[in-house]
């Protein structure tokens, strides 16, 4: 603990004083700390992330394996309502994962989560593989669920307690990064087994190998600092810290402490706060609650991080793009393209590049402002798919399909070759603008919370996407059929709009900040004032250091 003063000054001001200056260095250069990090901090981040080329790998691969199926399962061409139950049920059993691990995250810890996620894809991909009934497939699929769930929660919760304040960001979105390029890695699988007689099994089945590489990764990366100062283990903790910030600035050892204090004051802040929840006659909620998710539901802070990450993660599911990763295939099929699955990876891969762009803008141009330029975009593309299909003829039953002659729909009519390049053309527009704000910035939802509910309430975050997964996994086939693909679109225009409104309203920007900083914005408000205040006095500091 730091020594004892004689005098009245606060004992958390040299705490903020070497924060400020800290954070000066970061913003305007002029300090010795490294913008780009250490070994160490990319090692870890990467070993990490591993799970997120599974969780990408394992959501794109359904889209080929849709299409390669045949009637290898249960002797019979798959229906719609077949297809819709394999992919939901990922999607259903992920909701039921990612609270699950959240609370068993702050019992066993970050890294054993990861462990038992590992497990899990390597028995659902193998299972997949190896099984010849529907049932089979979706328990497959359900066992994948179970994992994509806890790595989904887990990863940016991992790489955000460990990355400092300025890479946090970007070290968050490396995960968004292996999650497309997963997906790519998919679709080219996909295409590359779609001509082989079960080569399904193959694309199912080869999800088990990184999972395996990352089993041995995992007995060198250590736990956060954040979770083992929770549990008392501050040496350890502090020892995870030199290595962070090793290289990055002059005094290695003063920033370690105060972050260590940082940790401790939130902490001792929060159980205050806690104990004042307890007592508050305001207080309703019923004996069996947990506090953690008392405070979380009641505390009006934390109520209003939930509300905002809970918001993102639905609307970057409710916008409907998920769709495109489970189905585009079938929707390529649908539109004539000769090679759907080949077609599928232009989304993909266009996926995976503006990701590139989100990574290197999002600490610099803000979460907050990335949303609001994005949005719009998003919901143009959708909007010109929409008048697209006006002029595509589709049957009202996609298992016909495979009937088709190539170029022409199950009518036996030439499909248009202008509409159906435009709705591509459209759907890349879209694909491009999510990549960059929706894709990514959900994510971000660790920094929101104080450290003793950030488990918690990133779980109800993801478990939040995964609702709302499950609720677009099951009804995108049935909408294209009884509303048709115009008014399906239309209608993920519209939830892209009011996204756009409820972003404006209650989401601040929190670049920059330290984890243990972004509650400040919450304490009184939204914060979204405040919040752009500090970018403009961010940007005054950076104006000064580049003209000293």
């Amino acid at each position: 603990m730091p020594a004892a003063r004689d005098d009245d000054t606060p004992p958390d001001a040299p705490l903020i004083a070497d924060r400020q200056r800290h954070d000066n260095e970061c913003t305007t250069g002029s300090g010795t700390l490294e913008h780009s990090g250490n070994t160490f901090i990319w090692t870890l981040t990467v070993s990490a992330c591993i799970s997120g080329l599974l969780f990408g790998y394992d959501t794109g691969v359904i889209s080929s394996t849709l299409v390669s199926i045949g009637t290898d399962l249960s002797g019979r061409t798959l229906t719609t309502l077949d297809k819709g139950l394999i992919t939901s049920c990922t999607s259903l059993f992920a909701l039921v994962a990612s609270p699950v691990a959240g609370v068993l995250a702050d019992k066993v810890g970050r890294k054993n989560i990861i462990l038992f996620a590992d497990a899990l894809f390597i028995a659902g991909a193998l299972w997949q593989a190896l099984t010849s009934s529907l049932w089979g497939m979706i328990l497959g699929r359900s066992i994948v669920g179970l994992a994509i769930g806890g790595a989904s929660l887990i990863v940016p919760l991992y790489i955000s307690e460990l990355a400092p304040s300025h890479l946090r960001g970007r070290l968050v979105t490396v995960s968004l990064l292996f999650i497309t390029g997963g997906q790519v890695i998919a679709y080219l699988i996909g295409w590359g087994f779609s001509t082989m007689p079960g080569g399904w099994r193959w694309m199912v089945g080869l999800g088990s190998a990184p999972a395996l590489a990352q089993l041995v990764m995992l007995a060198f990366m250590p736990e956060t600092p954040r979770f083992l100062a929770k549990i008392d283990r501050e040496a350890e903790a502090r020892a995870v810290l030199r290595k962070v910030y090793h290289g990055m600035t002059g005094r290695p050892e003063d920033l370690v402490t105060d972050i260590i204090f940082a940790i401790r004051k939130e902490l001792l802040d929060e159980e205050e706060a806690h104990a004042q929840l307890r007592h508050s006659p305001d207080s309703k909620a019923p004996f069996f609650i947990n506090p953690t998710l008392q405070s979380l539901l009641l505390h009006p802070p934390h109520a209003r991080a939930l509300t905002i990450s809970c918001s993102l993660q639905a609307l970057q599911q409710l916008c409907g793009f998920n769709s495109l990763m489970y189905f585009s295939a079938t929707i390529f099929s649908l539109l004539g393209f000769e090679s759907p699955t080949l077609t599928s990876l232009s989304v993909a891969g266009t996926n995976f590049l503006f990701t590139i762009g989100a990574f290197n803008l999002i600490d610099r141009l803000g979460r907050r402002r990335m949303l609001l330029l994005t949005i719009p975009f998003m919901a143009l593309g959708l909007l010109l798919c929409a008048v697209a299909f006006l002029f595509i003829r589709l049957p009202a039953d996609d298992d016909k399909v495979d009937a088709r002659a190539p170029n022409r729909n199950p009518y036996g009519d030439p499909i248009p070759r202008l509409p159906a390049i435009s709705i591509l053309v459209a759907m890349i527009i879209y694909v491009a603008n999510y990549a960059m704000g929706l894709g990514p910035v959900p994510w971000q939802q660790s920094e929101l919370f104080p450290l003793s509910v950030r488990s918690l309430g990133s779980s109800l975050a993801t478990a939040t996407n995964w609702l709302c997964n499950t609720v677009v996994g099951l009804t995108f086939l049935p909408m294209m059929d009884f509303l048709g693909p115009q008014w399906t679109f239309v209608c993920y225009a519209a939830v892209c709009a009011v996204g756009w409104v409820v972003v404006w309203s209650i989401y601040p920007e929190t670049m920059g900040l330290g984890l243990e900083d972004v509650g400040e914005l919450l304490r009184h408000g939204w914060g979204v004032k405040e919040s752009l205040h500090r970018v403009d006095r961010q940007k005054v500091r950076n104006r000064s250091g580049d003209e000293n």
